[in-house]
């Protein structure tokens, strides 16, 4: 009869655990992501006035952004919530009272561990699929909506000067179609040389995989001025394209990046791919993108067992500077994985090593310091400041 309700106490407790732990997690990923996006918004603001959005494009524009946010959200959330649970458990005592009652701290593992098991499952559902989702359709859309609105496209009979040293002017303009009539194009964006094209009529379309605005222009001249010299070329066709990453600051949309594509794409990329025979370096950005997509899911749970111990040895801190603590401890997690990032990207250290090594090294840091807590024998940080400034204060008395 004691068994059967020390179990149920045990599985009661392990409900509570889970839902505060599931409380926290809504409001630490709330909280990141309004703020990240707020700052991404203030960066974009040039876009979206030249774009002139409402409200809805907006917001349909971050739901996009929001995929490959969350992935860097989600082991911090995880962190948070269970750094902030037990920093409270231990705060107030409960920690001790479970004890007393016989109860340890590897028995209430069970919450904890799924909690930051569906962390990275979720994360790990993201980073596959979702990233490559969000991102192809915020470039698919912004590239719609700078083919619809032609304020950063063209208007009949005005000069357009929104790239810097590139003039673009047509006498017509059908936006349905993308037909223009009556093109010239200045390019004053090379040293000591000026370039003027002239056609009769032209083309606008949009290159999505490069993020460009295409201008194509047919049966034209163009006018090349060096110096004193002016030479003259007659042409069938001739393609201008316009960055739209130099048209509004904050957002790039160039070449698709590896971290823009999918799992599948980016499993299918090997040394036969164009872009690889292009770039040295991009097959091994393949590749670490490959490791990255699945080290953050399982930063979940390492952060979060890493989590458990540090909140137990920061007993009575208070919950603004513990939320300081755990954004610091990430943050110390982070510019590992950025080396790892970094000399992966490099060819220096194989991705599979620089990128699991920061899981590593706090997995193992987590186990040794939770199995310490476990036999108390963990350092109580906040305990040992106490004392020591009772101490300086009674010498200096």
């Amino acid at each position: 009869m004691e068994g059967t309700l020390f179990r149920f106490h045990i599985t009661l407790l392990q409900k509570q655990l889970f839902k505060e732990l599931v409380s926290l997690f809504g409001l630490c990923l709330g909280s990141l992501l309004s703020l990240i996006l707020i700052g991404r918004m203030l960066q974009l603001r040039e876009l979206f006035l030249g774009l002139d959005l409402n409200a809805l494009d907006m917001a349909t524009l971050f739901v996009y952004l929001s995929p490959l946010f969350l992935t860097l959200i989600i082991p911090i959330a995880c962190m948070l919530s269970v750094f902030l649970a037990f920093l409270r458990m231990s705060t107030d005592r409960e920690l001790v009272a479970l004890k007393a009652g016989g109860l340890s701290l590897f028995q209430l593992l069970p919450a904890p561990l799924l909690f930051c098991l569906l962390c990275g499952l979720l994360n790990l559902y993201i980073s596959l699929s979702g990233v490559a989702w969000g991102m192809g359709n915020f470039r698919h859309t912004i590239m719609e909506i700078a083919n619809t609105r032609a304020k950063i496209v063209l208007q009949p009979g005005v000069f357009n000067q929104t790239v810097p040293g590139l003039t673009v002017f047509a006498r017509t303009v059908d936006n349905s179609s993308g037909k223009l009539g009556h093109v010239l194009v200045e390019d004053n964006s090379r040293d000591e040389t000026s370039i003027l094209i002239l056609a009769p009529r032209g083309q606008l379309r949009s290159d999505e995989q490069r993020g460009e605005l295409v201008f194509i222009l047919h049966n034209g001249k163009i006018y090349r001025q060096q110096e004193d010299s002016v030479s003259v070329l007659d042409f069938n066709d001739y393609t201008v394209r316009l960055d739209l990453g130099q048209i509004f600051k904050g957002v790039s949309l160039g070449k698709v990046k590896p971290k823009e594509l999918s799992w599948s794409e980016l499993r299918s990329i090997g040394p036969d791919h164009p872009e690889a025979r292009r770039d040295s370096n991009f097959l091994r950005k393949v590749h670490v993108e490959l490791q990255k997509r699945w080290v953050l899911p399982m930063a979940c749970l390492v952060l979060g067992l890493f989590a458990m111990p540090l909140a137990c040895a920061f007993q009575g801190l208070d919950k603004q500077f513990g939320i300081l603590l755990a954004l610091g401890m990430f943050l110390i997690y982070y510019t590992m994985l950025s080396v790892g990032l970094s000399t992966g990207e490099s060819g220096t250290v194989p991705p599979a090593v620089g990128l699991w090594m920061p899981n590593l090294i706090f997995l193992a840091v987590g186990l040794f310091w939770l199995d310490r807590a476990e036999r108390e024998r963990s350092l109580n940080i906040m305990s040992f400041i106490l004392h020591a400034n009772l101490f300086r204060k009674k010498r200096a008395q």
